[in-house]
């Protein structure tokens, strides 16, 4: 599984409104064969920066929520219980408590997070790509990386 942070999410569907991910790691992207997710709260942070004016979306919210899901064939992981608590028990690296919650579920689903956040790729336990996505192996269909 590729779980998308919500940075690169947006950055994956909509390269002409934000930043564009780097060119490998779109081609890398664009030839993985491994399901795509995000985690649900990600859906929150995207509604949070429409509404703070700081993302302009090609569609209105919910509706843009419908074609960057179900649409693009990526899925949207629910926040559990447990989840939430395996947030809390990470090291004190992040404080972004949206942040950790990604984290948690990657570290969970044995997924590869796909972030430029600098101070998440430090987490131990977990498995980052961002700028040279051809120094390590993808991810295996049905694998974890």
């Amino acid at each position: 599984m590729i779980l998308l942070d919500t940075h690169a999410w947006v950055r994956w569907l909509h390269p002409e409104i934000s930043r564009s991910l780097p060119e490998p790691l779109r081609q890398w992207l664009r030839s993985a064969e491994d399901t795509f997710a995000i985690s649900v709260i990600s859906t929150l942070e995207v509604a949070q920066l429409v509404r703070k004016g700081t993302l302009k979306l090609p569609l209105p919210l919910p509706d843009w929520f419908d074609v960057a899901l179900e649409r693009a064939d990526i899925q949207c992981l629910p926040v559990t219980p447990r989840l939430l608590h395996a947030s809390t028990a990470l090291p004190d690296i992040h404080k972004d408590p949206a942040d950790r919650i990604i984290i948690a579920t990657a570290q969970a689903r044995g997924a590869l997070l796909v972030t430029a956040d600098e101070t998440i790729q430090t987490y131990p336990n977990l498995s980052t790509v961002w700028a040279n996505p051809s120094s390590m192996a993808g991810p295996a269909e049905g694998e974890a990386p």
